[in-house]
This record gives C-alpha cells, structure tokens and sequence, in this order.
C-alpha cells in the first residue's frame, strides 16, 4: 500500500469506501441522493446548508464534495469560495437548476470539476463521481514519487497542488492541477481537446469544452509572470504547453 501525503490530507490507493459530503437542502432530493449513494457504496454525510457543511469539514475528512447550489444563508457558489481557501485539496461538483452557460461557468470558474443540472439523473451522478474519483486516485498515484517541477521560475509541486513564483504561492484545485500535470508531461506536443476531455474529464461534450478552456484560462493566469511559459491555442484542435 501507498500513502500519498496530500497537504492536509492522506490518501491510500487501497479500494477504501469514498467519503462524499452532499450539501442539499430540499429534504426529499437529499434523502433520495443520500441513500442511493450509499447503495452504490459511498460513504455519505448530509449537511442541508452552507453553515453545517463548514462544520462537519471540520469534523471529518472527505474525498469529494457535491454542492447545491441554491440555498439559504449560503449558496453552493460562496460555499465554494470557502472551501477553495480553508480546503483547497477536496474537489467538488455542483448540482442546480440553474442550466443557463452563464451559470454553468460560472461553476467551474468557481473551481467545480464538473457541473449538473437538475433533476439529476442518479445513474449519470454516480458515473460521473467514479469518473473523478478514479482520475484523481490514477493521478496520486502516479505523482507521489516525483519532486518538484521547475516551469521557468516557477515550482511547480503536484503532489501538493501548489505553484510557486518566489514567496507567491497558488494552491490549485484538483482538475487544475490534473490538468497542468498533463500538460507538463506533453510539453511542446499537441494535446487535442478531444484527449483532454476523455482522459481529464471523461466525457466530451459541449458544456466540458467550455468548462476546458475555463480552466485553460486559469492556467494562463497562474503562469503569466513567465513568458517563456505558454499554452497556445490550436485552432479547432486544441493546445500546445509551450516549455524550453
């Protein structure tokens, strides 16, 4: 067995029950997800707003977390923004009714890996959590044994999902991190949208496209302190990580 230190929190690649934290606050819609999950074999804890999920991360560790986004005293998207600053290390997904592209980039510009829209399909959220799941337990396990990665100026430390420019430090999300990864092992070669999606993501379709280039866009922001450091478009193909 192989424990991946992970900032604060440890990871085994045994086949462990998986720890989700469900954040919904219709009680039928939470009772129906809550013991479908745990059908399929999810560990699953239940908090009905923003304010109880904050305590129980508290309380207990968790391998992802599954956000409503509208709610009372606090929406899935500030929930968010909280847990990406206090516990940046566990991805979410979102789940809302909110299906315009607006809200949906939203989502990801949040730092979702992924974003549904009600009513929910229980069987799509289960694929769509293994889905997850197993890329980011593939990804442990294939970076716990590699140092430091110097992009340029930068230190790159992907399995501490961190970007380092001097004493400036980026915790990244766990998609971003996925994906800065990807490119880093591909530098100067072509990566096609249609690679990315099924091998990050695991789907390909329109609203994983757009969710792509959002966090394409982030990775720009992150590496723009260093020119020699480029993701280019290619276009209707998909990009280039530049790297000298």
């Amino acid at each position: 067995m192989v424990i991946v230190y992970n900032s604060k929190y440890l990871y085994s690649t045994m086949e462990n029950k998986k720890n989700i934290l469900l954040v919904e606050d219709d009680d039928s819609l939470g009772y129906l997800l809550t013991e479908y999950l745990q059908l399929k074999g999810f560990g699953i804890t239940w908090a009905k707003n923003g304010n109880l999920a904050i305590q129980k991360l508290e309380k207990e560790k968790f391998d992802l977390a599954v956000l409503d986004v509208m709610m009372p005293e606090m929406d899935g998207f500030t929930l968010a923004e909280k847990m990406k600053l206090i516990y940046p290390e566990i991805p979410f997904i979102f789940l809302s009714a909110k299906s315009l592209k607006i809200d949906v980039l939203k989502g990801f510009s949040k730092g979702a890996e992924d974003y549904l829209k009600k009513p929910i399909d229980e069987e799509e959220l289960v694929i769509r959590i293994n889905i997850l799941l197993k890329n980011l337990s593939h990804q442990e396990i294939e970076i716990s044994d590699k140092e430091e990665i110097h992009l340029g100026k930068y230190s790159y430390k992907p399995y501490m999902q961190t970007l380092e420019y001097g004493k400036s430090k980026v915790s990244l999300t766990s998609r971003e991190n996925e994906l800065l990864r990807y490119f880093v092992l591909k530098p100067n070669e072509i990566c096609t949208h249609k690679e990315l999606l099924k091998n990050i993501w695991g789907t390909n379709d329109y609203f994983t496209r757009r969710s792509l280039n959002v966090f394409v866009s982030r990775l720009r922001k992150y590496l723009v302190k260093e020119p020699l450091i480029k993701i280019e478009n290619i276009h209707n193909t998909g990009f280039i990580f530049r790297k000298p």
